[in-house]
This record gives C-alpha cells, sequence and structure tokens, in this order.
C-alpha cells in the first residue's frame, strides 16, 4: 500500500540502482570496497584510539584530527554498507523516512566535516606561523568552541535543506540513479515544481563548501609564505612533502564536492556524479589516515609504546 501523506507523497519507498553498467563485476567490486571500507574503519579507529590513549598526543592538532577520524568513520559508515549490498545482491530497495535520514545524516557529516578541515587549516596556520601566540590562541576552549561551531553551523543548514526536497511531491518514478539517497536525484525524482528548492540546495551547499575552501586555502597560502622564508632547505622540503600531501588529499575531496553539488542545476550530471561521490565516499576516507597522521613520526612512536603495553598487560 503506497504511503500518501498531505504534501501529496505516493512514494513508500526508493529503488537504489546502484551501478548497473558494472553489476556484472559486483562480487569483485564488492571484495574491493569491502576491503578500503575496512581499511578506512580501521585507520581512522586507531587516530581516535591512540588520540586518546596517549597523553603526548592531547594537542589541539590531534584533538582535531581525532574529530575528523570519528567523523570519518561515521560518514563513510552512512552509505557503504549499503552499496556494498547493492554490488553483491543488486539493486536495493530503501523506505521513504530511511532514504531521507539517509540522506541528512550524509550531508551534515560532509558538512560538518568540511568546516572542521576548515578550522584543522586554521589551526595549521597558527602553529606554524604564529608559533609564539599558538598556546594562548588554541587552548582548550577554544578548540571545543570551533568543534561546536562546526555542529552548531551545520545543523540548521542541512536540516532545513533536508525538510524542504521531502516535503516535495513524489509520485513515480521511484528508483534512485545512485548507491545512496543523495538530493540532487531526489530532486530529479519529484514531480512537483524543485525550482526553489533546487536553487536552495545549490545556495547552501556552495556556501558551505565555497567558505571552507576559501579558509584553507589562505590559510595554507600563508602557510606556503612562511615556509618560503625557512633558512634550511631540508626544513623546507620537509614542510612542502608535508603540505603537498595535504594538498592532494584536499584537491580530492573539495574538487569531487564542488563537482556534485556547486551547480544551479542539481539534476545535471547524475550519472557522472556516482563516480564522483566514490571519491568522497571510498578513496578520501582511506587516504586521510595515512595522509594527515599515519605518516606522523609521533604517532608512530605513540603507536607502538602502546602495542607494547598491551603485551605486558596480557
Amino acid at each position: 500500500m503506497s504511503m500518501e501523506i498531505r504534501n501529496g507523497t505516493t512514494v513508500q519507498e526508493f529503488i537504489l540502482e546502484g551501478f548497473p553498467a558494472i553489476q556484472h563485476l559486483g562480487k569483485i567490486l564488492f571484495l574491493v570496497h569491502l576491503l578500503a571500507y575496512l581499511a578506512s574503519m580501521a585507520g581512522n579507529a586507531v587516530i581516535v584510539i591512540i588520540t586518546c590513549a596517549d597523553s603526548r598526543l592531547h594537542t589541539p592538532m590531534y584533538f582535531f584530527l581525532s574529530i575528523f577520524s570519528f567523523f570519518e568513520c561515521c560518514f563513510t559508515s552512512t552509505v557503504i554498507p549499503k552499496l556494498l549490498i547493492i554490488f553483491l545482491l543488486g539493486r536495493q530497495t530503501i523506505s521513504f523516512l530511511a532514504c531521507f535520514i539517509q540522506a541528512f545524516v550524509f550531508l551534515f557529516l560532509g558538512a560538518a566535516g568540511f568546516l572542521l578541515i576548515a578550522v584543522m587549516s586554521l589551526d595549521r596556520y597558527v602553529a606554524i606561523c604564529k608559533p609564539l601566540h599558538y598556546p594562548t590562541i588554541m587552548n582548550l576552549k577554544t578548540c571545543f568552541l570551533l568543534v561546536t561551531a562546526c555542529f552548531a553551523l551545520a545543523f540548521p543548514l542541512i536540516s532545513g535543506m533536508v525538510i524542504k526536497v521531502s516535503q516535495l511531491s513524489f509520485c513515480g518514478p521511484h528508483v534512485i540513479p545512485h548507491f545512496f539517497c543523495d538530493l540532487s536525484p531526489l530532486i530529479h525524482l519529484s514531480c512537483s515544481d524543485s525550482r526553489s528548492v533546487e536553487m536552495l540546495a545549490f545556495v547552501l551547499t556552495s556556501f558551505i563548501l565555497l567558505t571552507s575552501l576559501l579558509i584553507t586555502l589562505t590559510a595554507y597560502s600563508n602557510i606556503v609564505v612562511t615556509i618560503l622564508r625557512l633558512p634550511s632547505a631540508r626544513e623546507k622540503q620537509k614542510a612542502f612533502s608535508t603540505c603537498s600531501s595535504h594538498l592532494i588529499v584536499l584537491s580530492l575531496m573539495y574538487g569531487s564536492c564542488v563537482f556534485i553539488y556547486v551547480k544551479p542545476k542539481q539534476t545535471n550530471r547524475l550519472d557522472s556524479n556516482r563516480g564522483a561521490a566514490l571519491v568522497t565516499t571510498v578513496v578520501t576516507p582511506l587516504l586521510n589516515p595515512v595522509i594527515y597522521t599515519l605518516r606522523n613520526k609521533q604517532v608512530h612512536r605513540a603507536l607502538r609504546e602502546t602495542m607494547c603495553r598491551m603485551k605486558i598487560s596480557r
């Protein structure tokens, strides 16, 4: 029996199409994405555990990184388990309510994550460009306030946007050309006039992404200028090596999300959006632990000591 409510919705459930063109490779894709998902979860979980366990990592940088890693675990877990089922069994149904809950959680964590990236960039800017003022500026209270601000800003923006999309009329077809419930394909399926909602989605996603991108670019530009002033060539090379790896991951994240969301016509490029979404949900969560933390000697030392303590306690 179809669900009919005041807003004219006659669709009770949606079907997530996944990747029909390559579904014949489903078992291989399932294995590849399962391994990537487990590696991503393990890497991010290690960062959270090590940061909590080792008092030497109780610094603003690692505090932000542990929060970001926790975000990444939740973010990938919102969509990847369903994607794995799609690869294994083919297209999957999802209820109307579950679809919009997934859309909200995915977008909320994504928005808060991008705002947190901007905060992390500011933290590195203060640490490198204003080292004498760093302990005063980035104290514990400031860190908590900045993380809270990321949540507080993302929540009303994303919840308002998702509620507006859910109030559209959905009267069929109900096949979502994606592997999760994203706003673009949902707006595309609506049988009511969605131009105002589409413009709202464009304005809000552009605001979040471009504001975060502008702050991040400004911070890293100042960091690069400071690095160029370093007297030692070895210090410059080490600093540029770290910054370049960070910027590669940031380019993947911002590039794929700007491609998907920063366009007035949300229903354009739906097929190519699926591939770009894999970058943000599979590739960058896998790279982030390696690039940001696990290459760090301080983290290596903390990890070795934690493992030694675990062996001794046995």
